[in-house]
């Protein structure tokens, strides 16, 4: 095959006990889905016809052992390992972490090889992928770590993109890791993020405060005042168009957030518990800032309704056709940006 065809996407299975191979064989159920692009797995058939005949799904899976082996039209699935796994399908087992990583190793082994152009994420467990290889609060740090560039979770749909200025750290933490220098880089990264993955030539970028009411100008905490609104007037006179901050409550409760191409919130839950509320099912999972593209759908391994064919692919599909077209404009905003015509130099007789 020539992989330049078609945009070959790289997927990882997650959590072998979780709803992620469920969503990505009901996502693939719609053959129109490989018109978009060629996907290929990274895990095991043996681990897949399992899940297959316990969800009763028929989706036709084409197995392979090399990357010279993929074909156009078919869901590839490269057998990364041979051995029997002992599933608990709907449990959290130190077994379904340590092959959830062996996918995700390899598939983002494969993406720094150029064998796949992309790479989509299903869930992992957070607790049972740790290991002496895996030491890493999720997906977010560990391909930061193994890739190109300073990361940012951005989740997102097509009206909502919310980027952390703090990523996966306990709330005691929050606050001292807060400086105007982070700030500044993760506007920065958002900033840049928002002209070369979604064409938008002048983004308008909104800033959360840390405090309840964006601190009531010093009554509920020092943070915005120190920190927070002198960064964002330092960055807004580089020419980044930044305002805040904005306290999160009034900010999602009266739909401000319509009137920005981005928005960071200082830490996890004050982003996404507004952004799954609004959007829970649809949502996506993107990593700015690295030089490859990765998307996730925006909820876990759901081991509640693990193997019971209860598992939504929607936010799954919503992730391949969002990495697809970040992977797109990406490509096209480096042709535009490197072809730029320099002015000649006037010739003086």
């Amino acid at each position: 095959m020539n992989k330049k065809d078609k945009i070959v996407v790289g997927i990882s299975i997650g959590d072998i006990n979780g709803v992620g191979i469920e969503v990505i064989l009901k996502t693939f159920e719609d053959k129109r889905m490989l018109e978009f692009c060629t996907p290929l797995l990274f895990g095991s058939s043996k681990v897949i016809s399992t899940h297959k005949k316990i969800l009763n799904i028929e989706t036709n899976i084409h197995d392979i052992k090399s990357i010279d082996q993929i074909k156009e039209g078919q869901i590839n699935l490269l057998n990364i390992w041979n051995e029997d796994v002992t599933l608990e399908i709907g449990n959290a087992t130190k077994i379904g972490g340590q092959y959830a990583f062996k996918s995700l190793n390899e598939a983002t082994k494969s993406l720094k090889r150029g064998e796949v152009d992309l790479l989509i994420t299903a869930p992992i467990n957070k607790e049972t992928i740790q290991s002496e290889e895996f030491n890493f609060s999720g997906h977010t740090e560990f391909l930061e770590r193994n890739l190109e560039g300073e990361s940012l979770m951005i989740l997102m749909n097509d009206f909502l993109r919310i980027g952390l200025i703090t990523g996966h750290i306990p709330i005691s933490k929050i606050a001292e890791s807060i400086t105007p220098e982070l700030i500044e880089s993760k506007v920065k990264i958002l900033n840049k993020s928002l002209k070369q993955d979604f064409n938008i030539n002048k983004p308008k970028i909104a800033v959360l405060g840390l405090n309840p009411h964006s601190g009531d100008n010093g009554v509920i905490g020092q943070e915005e005042n120190e920190l927070i609104k002198p960064a964002i007037k330092s960055i807004h006179e580089k020419g980044i168009f930044v305002y805040g901050p904005y306290a999160a409550d009034g900010f999602f409760g009266s739909e401000a957030y319509k009137q920005f191409d981005g928005v960071l919130a200082m830490y996890h839950d004050q982003g996404l518990a507004p952004f799954k509320a609004l959007t829970f099912g649809n949502g996506v999972n993107f990593t700015a800032g690295l030089n490859y593209v990765r998307t996730s759908p925006d909820h876990g391994t759901a081991f509640d309704i693990s193997g019971k064919g209860k598992a939504n692919s929607d936010s799954f599909k919503e992730a391949i056709f969002t990495g697809i077209k970040i992977f797109k404009n990406r490509n096209e905003y480096k042709e535009l940006t490197q072809n730029v015509l320099k002015p000649k130099k006037q010739q003086i007789f």
